[in-house]
C-alpha cells in the first residue's frame, strides 16, 4: 500500500517579477526520502526550499502538506528577538519534557546554549537554528547548507545523526562527502527545470553529463534539420508557394523551438597564473610555539615547505589553524622558535572572513579601487595578470552579469562573495596561494574548476578547509592540529590522514572485565593512549553522564504523578518515550566511557 506523501508541489510558477525561476514545477517528497537538492549558485535551490517550507508563496500552483505532518526548515538568519540565550531560542516551542534534546544537539554542534544572543556569532546562531530544528524532530527536515560554520568533527557528528534519524530530509550542501554519505535520491535544478533521479548524489554527475550530452545531440539534430529545411525554402519555395505553406510554417516552428532552448550557463572562466618562481625553500619553521592568555595554541612545531607543496591544515574550530598560518607567513611572531621565509615570494590570500571585501562598495569599485588592479587613467579597466581588461568583461568571467557590476557587495550571496574574492586574487600573479576556508558557499562546478586550477598551479598552496573531499583532491600533506599545542604532520589528504591515525591507535583493551560506573566530576584518567578528540571526549563524559542522570531523575519525578496518565495522556506518552531515550543514552555514554578508559590505561 502506497504511503501518503509528506509534501507535494503542484504546477508551481515563480518569477519574482522577472524571468521565470520555475514554471509548471511539480514534485513529491515521500516518507523516508533522503534527497540531495543540487544546482548551480543562483539556480533557485534555496528559493525552492523556501517554497517547500511555505516561506515563499508561488505566483501559481500549490504546496500541500497533509494534516498531522510537520515540516521544519533550518533558517539561515534566524530571528532571535525576545530570546536571552541561544538555548532559549533553540528550546522555544518544545514541551518541558523535550527541552533536554537541545543540550544534546548543542553538544554535537559545538555551541553553548548559555551564550547570550547579543554576543553570539553568525555561525553560533546558525548552529542554534539547526539544533532547534533537530530537537523539534519534524517529519520532514529542509536543510540549507547545514555544514557551513561546522568543523570536521561536528560535520561527522551531524552526518552520523542524520544517518540515524527517522525524519525524511531534503539537503542542500556543497560538501560532496556529506551528500554521498546521506542521500538516496537527487533533485537537480537546471534552468528552471527540476528533475529527479532515484539515486543518491554519488550518481549525480554521471546523470548530469548524460543529460547534457543527450541535450547537445538533440540540439545538433535540430540545427541540421533547420539548415536542410531552410535550404529547401530558398531553392524551391517560389515554385511551390501554395502547395508547401505547411512546410514553411513547420520551418518557422522549428526556428521557434530552437530559440526557446535555454542555453546552459557556461562554467566560470577562472584562470590562475603563477608569477616568477620562488626559491626552492618557501617556509621553514623550527620549534615554534604560541599561547594566548595562558592557552597553548602550538608547542614546539617544525615544518619545511618547499616550492610546489600542497599543505592542508585541519582541526576543530578554534584550535589555531589560522594563527599557525599567520606565523608561517611572517604575519605574527611565535613566542618561541623561528620562521624563515624563502626568496621571491608573491603571496595571495583568500581569507575566510572575506575581510578584503567592503560590503558597501560596488563590485565595480571592489576591482577598480584595488591598488594591485588599478589601470592608470582608465576608470573602466582593471589589470589582470599584467594585461588590462574591461571590468565588466572580467566580472563576466566569474559569472556576474552587467547589472550586478554596480550593485553593493552586501547584496551578494555567500557563493557570489567567494567568486568576487577569487576574482581579486586571480588577477594577481602569485607563487604562494593561501586559501583559508575557500569552499564555503561555492557550488560544485566552481569547486571542480578551482580544484583543477590548483592542480595546474605552478606554485605553493597552503589550505585550511573542513571539506573532506576537497582536501583529498588537493592536499599532498596534512597538518593535523590536535589541541593542547600538538600539531602532527601526515602524508596525503584527509583520507590518508585518517588511515594513518587509525594505524597509530593502540588496539582496544578486551571488555571481559566489567568496571564500575565513573563517578561524575571525580574522574582522573591517564589518557596517553588516546587522540586529542578522544581525550576531550573522555574528560567531558562524566559531565554528560551526570546531566543524563539529572534528566532521568526529573522525568521520573514528572511521571510519578499517579493522575498524569488520565489527566494528560499525551504528555505522559512523551515523557515515557523521553525517559526510555535518556536511559538508552546513559547506557551508551557509560559504555563509551568504559571503552575509552580501557584504551587510555593501555
Amino acid at each position: 500500500m502506497a504511503r501518503a506523501p509528506l509534501l507535494q508541489l503542484s504546477d508551481i510558477a515563480l518569477t519574482f517579477g522577472g524571468d521565470p525561476i520555475f514554471s509548471d514545477l511539480s514534485l513529491v517528497v515521500q516518507p523516508g526520502d533522503r534527497v540531495a537538492l543540487v544546482g548551480r549558485n543562483g539556480s533557485g535551490k534555496s528559493t525552492l526550499m523556501k517554497v517547500m517550507a511555505a516561506l515563499v508563496e508561488p505566483d501559481q500552483g500549490e504546496c500541500v502538506v497533509p494534516p498531522g505532518i510537520s515540516v521544519g526548515y533550518m533558517e539561515q538568519d534566524p530571528d532571535m528577538t525576545g530570546f536571552a540565550t541561544l538555548g532559549d531560542f533553540a528550546a522555544s516551542g518544545l514541551d518541558a519534557v523535550e527541552a533536554y534534546r537541545v543540550e544534546m544537539f548543542a553538544d554535537g554542534l559545538k555551541f553553548s546554549p548559555d551564550t547570550p544572543v547579543q554576543t553570539a556569532s553568525g555561525g553560533e546562531r546558525r548552529r542554534a537554528a539547526l539544533a532547534k530544528l533537530m530537537a523539534e524532530d519534524p517529519d520532514l527536515m529542509l536543510l540549507d547548507e547545514p555544514t557551513n560554520h561546522l568543523d570536521i568533527e561536528a560535520i561527522g557528528w551531524l552526518e552520523q545523526t542524520l544517518q540515524n534519524t527517522r525524519s525524511a530530509f531534503v539537503l542542500i550542501s556543497h560538501d560532496r562527502a556529506f551528500l554521498q554519505a546521506l542521500t538516496r535520491a537527487t533533485l537537480w535544478i537546471d534552468r528552471g527545470v527540476v528533475r529527479r533521479q532515484e539515486k543518491g548524489f554519488q550518481d549525480f554527475e554521471a546523470w548530469r553529463d548524460k543529460t547534457w550530452a543527450d541535450e547537445d545531440d538533440a540540439r545538433h539534430k535540430l540545427d541540421r534539420k533547420i539548415k536542410a529545411e531552410a535550404r529547401w525554402a530558398v531553392e524551391g519555395i517560389s515554385a511551390r508557394r501554395k502547395r508547401n505553406q505547411g512546410r514553411v510554417r513547420a520551418l518557422q516552428q522549428l526556428r521557434a523551438d530552437r530559440s526557446a532552448i535555454i542555453r546552459r550557463q557556461g562554467a566560470a572562466d577562472m584562470s590562475l597564473q603563477a608569477g616568477a618562481k620562488s626559491g626552492k625553500k618557501v617556509i621553514e619553521a623550527r620549534g615554534i610555539s604560541k599561547a594566548f592568555d595562558g592557552k597553548v595554541i602550538l608547542r614546539d612545531f617544525s615544518i619545511r615547505v618547499h616550492r610546489g607543496d600542497r599543505v592542508a591544515f585541519v582541526g576543530p574550530n578554534g584550535v589555531g589553524k589560522t594563527t599557525l598560518l599567520k606565523m608561517l607567513l611572517g604575519q605574527e611572531a611565535p613566542d618561541d622558535g623561528t620562521v624563515t621565509l624563502g626568496t621571491n615570494l608573491q603571496v595571495a590570500v583568500f581569507d575566510q572572513t572575506r575581510a578584503q571585501l567592503d560590503p558597501d562598495a560596488s563590485l565595480w569599485d571592489s576591482l577598480t579601487g584595488d591598488p594591485d588592479m588599478r589601470v592608470s587613467g582608465k576608470a573602466d579597466q582593471v589589470m589582470v595578470r599584467g594585461a588590462p581588461r574591461h571590468v565588466v568583461g572580467y566580472l563576466k568571467d566569474f559569472l556576474f552579469d552587467e547589472r550586478q557590476a554596480r550593485a553593493p557587495v552586501r547584496s551578494l550571496s555567500g557563493g557570489e562573495k567567494a567568486r568576487l574574492l577569487l576574482a581579486k586574487i586571480m588577477a594577481r600573479e602569485s607563487n604562494v596561494l593561501v586559501l583559508d576556508e575557500p569552499t564555503n558557499d561555492l557550488d560544485l562546478e566552481t569547486l571542480d574548476l578551482l580544484q583543477e586550477l590548483l592542480g595546474d598551479y605552478d606554485g605553493t598552496v597552503l589550505l585550511v578547509s573542513h571539506d573532506r573531499d576537497f582536501l583529498d583532491r588537493v592536499a599532498a600533506t596534512t597538518v593535523a592540529m590536535q589541541g593542547d599545542g600538538r600539531a602532527v604532520i601526515y602524508a596525503g589528504g584527509w583520507s590518508d590522514y585518517q588511515a594513518q591515525r587509525q594505524a597509530d591507535q593502540p588496539a582496544a583493551a578486551p571488555k571481559s572485565v566489567k568496571k564500575e560506573k565513573p563517578a561524575p566530576k571525580a574522574l582522573q584518567a591517564d589518557t596517553e593512549g588516546l587522540s586529542f578528540t578522544e581525550r576531550h571526549r573522555l574528560e567531558e563524559l562524566p559531565a554528560v553522564i551526570e546531566r543524563l542522570e539529572a534528566e532521568i531523575a526529573k522525568l521520573e519525578q514528572f511521571l510519578s504523578d499517579p493522575d498524569l496518565f488520565t489527566r494528560e495522556p499525551v504528555k505522559f506518552q512523551k515523557g515515557s518515550e523521553a525517559l526510555v531515550e535518556r536511559q538508552r543514552a546513559l547506557a551508551a555514554a557509560e559504555e563509551e566511557w568504559l571503552d575509552l578508559e580501557d584504551r587510555a590505561a593501555v
